[in-house]
């Protein structure tokens, strides 16, 4: 079996990548740029490397990695964030014999830039939030009293080159146009390419997928029922749900435009009404990423097996009503729930109730299993540092 090197090893879809590959019998190794490593921890981890700091010292970074490759003859390297990938993309002449399981990066920005994916959406008649769209930030052309509040601030990409070095950049939020008028001007992000959006309430919701040079492979679909924060962030927990046609219909014909390759999380926000309003894609594996593994949807074995050069049968039926904790991540998001002074008594109430009675037949913990338990106390040990 060919060996892999799975990045970014403090992600939780590394965990969840790791265990899937390691327990098909894969050889895993896992890296990241810290000590220790939550996939690191894993007994599917087979050996676990630091590397220099990709964001300050790329070019170390990829000595690094082309260092682990030659000697631990990886044939396989699975990036987990968009810094990551971009780099061994930029640098993919310096890793001739390393397979990449994603396309290129004209391809990759193509989905990855949130005003091109929203003008690509708009082009396909896909639903979108109004939005507003700053091409050149030094010449605002829309007046900040003249938007909707709250207002959704949004950088077109999400890692982007700011004065020679890389920013990792952040969705913001404005309630006034006073606060957005602060935040463009004291957020280096907003001098790049940036659009406003109107605020949509309603569930979020993502179609998973795996594609081979332009041909669906598999798909599933998943409901947030807990973000951190609580008004919209990342998933603590989510549940498995039938594949919704539209949602399925609206991904496909986004990433049937652009001929994609391999994995991707197109996201929604549903509202009341039932209409998807696309969020953003994700093109690389996502945090809920064991919640499609768990109902039946392997997503990293099924990306391994067609980097072998191996023939993938198409899944698109899974086990519905499965649900996914990630139990910190919960936590969290319950103590910013108690804390809001905008919550009265009787809703931090529900909170907590909700919080301390989940569905303990349909609902499995991310992280803390005990196959295998170690990430979890790893996880807990920096938790409480």
């Amino acid at each position: 079996m060919k060996t892999v090197l799975v990045l970014d090893a403090n992600q939780r879809s590394a965990l969840a990548t790791t265990r899937s590959l390691g327990g098909h019998g894969v050889t895993v190794f896992t890296a990241d740029d810290t000590r220790s490593a939550l996939a690191g921890s894993s007994r599917y981890s087979h050996k676990y490397f630091q590397h220099p700091a990709p964001l300050s010292k790329p070019e170390e970074f990829i000595t690094s990695i082309r260092s682990i490759a030659t000697v631990h003859i990886i044939d396989i390297i699975l990036p987990m964030t968009e810094l990551t990938t971009a780099l061994l993309l930029q640098h993919r002449e310096e890793l001739p014999d390393v397979i990449l399981t994603c396309p290129n990066l004209e391809t990759i920005d193509a989905l990855a830039n949130k005003c091109s994916l929203m003008r690509l959406a708009e082009s396909l008649d896909i639903p979108i939030p109004p939005t507003w769209y700053v091409d050149n930030p030094d010449d605002l052309s829309v007046a900040l009293a003249d938007l909707p509040y709250p207002l959704v601030l949004k950088p077109a990409k999400s890692w982007l080159i700011n004065n020679g070095t890389w920013l990792h950049t952040s969705v913001r939020f404005a309630d006034n146009p006073t606060q957005a008028q602060e935040i463009i001007d004291t957020d280096p992000a907003f001098s790049h390419p940036y659009m406003f959006q109107a605020h949509v309430e309603g569930t979020g919701q993502g179609v998973f997928a795996l594609y081979h040079q332009g041909e669906a492979l598999a798909s599933f679909n998943h409901r947030r029922l807990r973000e951190k924060p609580p008004w919209g962030g990342v998933s603590v927990l989510s549940e498995s749900v039938p594949i919704d046609p539209t949602l399925l219909t609206h991904a496909r014909a986004l990433l049937d435009a652009v001929k994609w390759h391999g994995i991707a999380m197109v996201e929604f926000k549903v509202n009341e009404d039932g209409t998807p309003y696309l969020m953003e894609i994700n093109t690389r594996f996502w945090g809920s990423l064991q919640l499609a593994i768990d109902a039946g949807v392997d997503f990293p074995w099924l990306l391994y097996q067609m980097a072998c050069g191996k023939s993938v049968e198409a899944i698109h039926n899974y086990k519905t009503g499965t649900r996914l904790r990630w139990l910190l991540g919960d936590l969290d998001s319950l103590y910013i729930s108690l804390k809001r002074n905008e919550n009265s008594l009787m809703e931090k109430l529900a909170v907590l109730l909700r919080f301390l009675t989940p569905h303990p037949f349909t609902t499995r913990h991310e992280v803390n299993r005990w196959s295998d338990i170690r990430p979890f106390l790893w996880e807990l040990k920096h938790y409480l540092k």
